[in-house]
């Protein structure tokens, strides 16, 4: 008699993916996963707790009811209509993140992975699981509780019958920022040809995530798969490219705050403003304070500074290293301003159109919680769609 209790007895055979297969996005923000895959998806279900964040989903994706505001922990899969072939979750990185307290998955934010993955196994006991199941979160999930948070998200795709890989794909692949991310990629049924290798390939699979993986379990690594795909060959948008031009003054800070600035950099940042100074041309950089240790058994915060057209990764207005501060070098003259709001959803790939809360604080907060437009799309391009039968495995691609 077959265990009702696995989840791998109960999925049905997957049925023929439609024209635009369908999405369950969870911890949707505002939409980056939908812009991502474009139109030619179509989304079922959304869900965000956050009120703010479900305003900007409305307003860039209209009210059509697939949003609901709430606690994932609230949902059943009877509250999820259809039959979706992708189900994403980008749950919250709070506790799992270095700068975190180290809770993991036990805590009340990253937490919230076991409420989505409850629906995963409850949609595969009503005959409706998804093919494939995507969750994405910062790369400190690798190390979390000594590794056991990895392990753990592992254990549920393969105690759920899915064949999965571990991905950590940085945005600065497309876009200019850099913004390291885990992914995980699972699939019901067997890879099409040409989607996996024997071994782990290109720069996707770091040290971390290798030792991360060598931890696992004999029966999860069986699910392993090492997802074989292409690298980005085409130079993507510069941080000089994204920048809004003729903003009014009041935007750039005095000359004596930039003073102020400059004065907190070590010896060694202060020379790379000196040597975009003496080249007399245009030159952006981007600036961070951090506090440092002062070489006594103290610490000092230091401004540190970087002219190699990418900017730091961007976060939520929670810290006062959260914001970060351009630095424009003009034929020598040195000013400086926040990012704009504008300029970080650019940072995500959202297009112009795309609307952005009137808040600035609400709209930093959106970009800085979101995953990249263009990461997705190559995702979908390159490992989705093959994987649902809808296109040929793509053996070469450009970010475009």
């Amino acid at each position: 008699m077959a265990d009702s209790s696995d989840p791998r007895r109960l999925r049905p055979e997957p049925p023929a993916v439609p024209t635009r297969p369908g999405l369950y996005e969870f911890f949707a923000g505002g939409g980056m996963v939908r812009a991502g895959l474009g139109s030619s998806w179509r989304c079922l279900f959304a869900n965000d707790l956050d009120p703010r964040k479900a305003r900007a989903y409305r307003q860039n994706w209209g009210d059509g009811g697939e949003l609901t505001v709430g606690d994932v922990a609230d949902l059943t899969p009877a509250d999820l209509p259809g039959l979706a072939e992708l189900m994403w979750g980008s749950f919250p990185c709070q506790d799992l993140s270095l700068a975190g307290q180290g809770a993991g998955l036990a805590g009340a934010r990253s937490g919230a992975f076991h409420a989505f993955w409850r629906l995963v196994t409850g949609l595969a006991e009503g005959g409706r699981a998804p093919r494939l199941v995507v969750v994405e979160n910062v790369c400190g999930t690798l190390t979390s509780r000594g590794g056991c948070d990895f392990e753990a998200i592992c254990e549920a795709f393969a105690r759920a019958g899915y064949r999965f890989g571990a991905l950590v794909i940085n945005a600065d692949a497309f876009l200019p920022q850099s913004r390291p991310r885990l992914f995980v990629v699972g699939v019901l049924g067997a890879p099409g040809t040409g989607l996996t290798s024997p071994e782990p390939e290109g720069p996707w699979y770091p040290k971390a995530l290798l030792r991360a993986v060598a931890r696992l379990a004999p029966h999860v690594r069986e699910q392993l798969a090492w997802w074989r795909l292409p690298t980005p060959n085409a130079p993507g948008p510069t941080l000089a490219d994204l920048l809004e031009r003729d903003l009014p003054a009041v935007s750039w800070r005095s000359p004596e705050r930039t003073a102020a600035l400059l004065a907190l950099m070590a010896p060694a940042h202060r020379a790379r403003v000196e040597a975009a100074q003496r080249g007399g041309g245009f030159a952006v950089g981007t600036v961070y304070r951090r506090t440092r240790p002062d070489g006594g058994g103290g610490r000092v915060q230091r401004a540190e500074v970087r002219f190699d057209g990418i900017a730091g990764c961007l976060r939520t207005p929670a810290g006062g290293s959260s914001r970060q501060t351009l630095l424009v070098i003009d034929r020598g003259e040195v000013r400086s301003r926040l990012l704009t709001p504008r300029e970080t959803a650019r940072l995500m790939g959202l297009d112009d159109d795309y609307v952005l809360p009137d808040s600035d604080t609400d709209a930093y907060h959106l970009t800085g919680d979101g995953v990249p437009a263009p990461v997705v799309a190559w995702l979908a391009r390159t490992l989705f769609e093959p994987l649902l039968g809808m296109t040929a495995p793509v053996v070469a691609c450009d970010t475009a």
